[in-house]
């Protein structure tokens, strides 16, 4: 176990396994990266796989800010420490918001994300119809247990209960983190979107956006208006993790997209 220090004083902590040429990989809302396991002792094989947690999830420390920039900026730290600066990043759910908003400084080598799409006009108004519950202590476990158990698609009952017992559902990280979805208006929130992907135009990052679901048309086209060149794949309606699923049928794709 390594710790990187934010520049706000946060811990965040990561590991490696494995050898070779680095990834990094970044987990979903709280979850942590022991939610890669299956992954990383895959590509473990031949990379150094990094992985670590985000800032009020898993080992690391709360803070101040759960905001996108910060996330990315805690990754960009880690990659530093590890000396993977250049490689390429793999990020489910809000990793994969993560990694696309590190992808866009230049500071990746490629971008693989998992199942989140950078359209959020959708999942904010999903949002604002839980919101009293969501702010609520009491109702909390309950409205977040039932958003994961949606999200669990076909994953067997291990696994779900392996990443089920690792979950870290921090009411105030989790509202920190939703705080931009939650309080902002539509083009508000478009606009820090835009301004978060607004690197694409000159960094050239290969970029993979792998889904459980088909995400329809206007995600294909989001991407090419955002990111040129960015491809878009989905599995035949596996859920959120497509990449638990068929773990041998994600590396295998991820390894033939960085070559």
């Amino acid at each position: 176990m390594s710790i990187t220090t934010a520049s706000d004083g946060t811990e965040i902590h990561w590991d490696e396994l494995g050898s070779g040429s680095p990834l990094v990989l970044v987990h979903g809302i709280t979850e942590s990266r022991a939610s890669w396991d299956p992954v990383a002792t895959d590509l473990a094989a031949d990379h150094r796989v990094i992985r670590l947690d985000l800032r009020g999830h898993g080992a690391s420390g709360t803070a101040d800010r759960y905001d996108l920039e910060a996330m990315a900026l805690d990754v960009v730290a880690v990659m530093t420490d590890a000396d993977a600066l250049g490689a390429p990043l793999l990020g489910h759910s809000l990793g994969g918001a993560v990694v696309t908003a590190v992808g866009a400084t230049g500071a990746a080598g490629a971008v693989v994300c998992v199942d989140q799409s950078l359209q959020l006009g959708a999942f904010r108004d999903g949002l604002l119809a839980v919101e009293g519950m969501l702010r609520d202590p009491e109702a909390f476990p309950a409205v977040i247990g039932g958003l994961f158990e949606g999200f669990r698609g076909a994953l067997d009952d291990d696994e779900w209960a392996r990443l089920d017992a690792a979950r870290r559902a921090d009411q105030s990280v989790v509202l920190g983190v939703w705080d931009a979805v939650l309080t902002s208006t539509p083009a508000e929130l478009d606009a820090v979107v835009e301004g978060a992907l607004a690197g694409y135009a000159t960094t050239n990052t290969p970029y993979l956006s792998i889904f459980g679901t088909d995400p329809g048309p206007d995600e294909q086209a989001f991407l090419d208006r955002m990111i040129p060149g960015a491809v878009l794949e989905s599995a035949d309606g596996v859920g959120h993790y497509p990449h638990l699923v068929d773990v041998a049928g994600f590396t295998a794709r991820v390894r033939a997209f960085l070559a």
